[in-house]
């Protein structure tokens, strides 16, 4: 049970660096306290000690959100130790390039879903009916702004944003009227070592603190969907209204994501 004077909680999955690291920084500055999940536990407590959170203030659980009952082992940890999260963030997830004529991609495919969209549902399960009986809280599922359009070579990642969004919307509309918020938040480009391995022009390249902030905004304000930056939002709806010849030919020739194994 959370202390009634207990600074509000956040717990962040994928905290271990990048738009992860990001939020937690940016949300321990508003005076949250932190449960921060990663598999790289060390690097995530050296980064924690290193910023001078002390164990009060900052709990670090090690789980992979691939695996069900790693995550939802670390959630209940977390009701246990510090109480019910304000805030939950489904922020883990990976980008690998496919190629479906390849069998080894069909098991990137198996493994990306895996931790993009069961691991999303996991890591929000330990806190959907306690937020649900206490009436508040935010579940946050970050997508990508790779779930408006299919890209090729990016059939696993685009097919598995676009999975989140479907699976936020719903779960909001199973939340409503509980005074749980469930918000969608589909990041353009960010600088983190996942996209620094892509061969292609990235527009509107931000860092992680930048979307952390603007992030931070619309959970605070409880927005059911945004894109961010903005701009990014608009290019990608104008790519959703071409007609699909048009895409097709926009696309063709394009630099696709590196797979699995396959050198930089």
């Amino acid at each position: 049970m959370t202390p009634a004077n207990a600074a509000p909680l956040v717990f962040i999955t994928g905290a271990s660096s990048g738009i992860g690291q990001a939020l937690a920084a940016r949300f321990a500055r508003a005076g949250y306290r932190l449960a921060l999940v990663a598999r790289r536990t060390a690097d995530l407590q050296a980064w924690a000690d290193a910023q001078g959170y002390g164990a009060d203030r900052c709990r670090v659980y090690g789980a992979d959100v691939a695996q069900t009952d790693s995550i939802v082992a670390a959630g209940q940890a977390c009701l246990t130790g510090q109480g019910l999260p304000d805030v939950v963030i489904a922020n883990a997830g990976i980008s690998v390039g496919m190629d479906t004529g390849e069998r080894d991609d069909l098991d990137v495919l198996s493994r990306t879903f895996a931790t993009n969209n069961v691991g999303m549902a996991a890591t929000f399960h330990p806190f959907v009916r306690a937020m649900r009986a206490r009436g508040s809280g935010a579940l946050v599922g970050i997508a990508s702004v790779a779930a408006i359009r299919g890209l090729p070579g990016h059939g696993a990642y685009c097919g598995s944003k676009a999975a989140v969004v479907s699976y936020c919307e719903s779960l909001r509309g199973e939340l409503r009227g509980s005074g749980v918020a469930v918000v969608t938040l589909l990041p353009g480009y960010v600088d983190t070592p996942l996209t620094r391995e892509n061969r292609y022009p990235m527009p509107f390249l931000m860092t992680p603190e930048a979307f952390a902030e603007r992030a931070f905004r619309a959970i605070a304000e409880r927005v059911s969907y945004r894109v961010i930056p903005w701009q990014m939002g608009v290019l990608a709806k104008l790519l959703r209204l071409l007609p699909n010849a048009w895409f097709d030919r926009a696309l063709q020739g394009r630099p696709r994501k590196h797979r699995a194994g396959e050198g930089r």
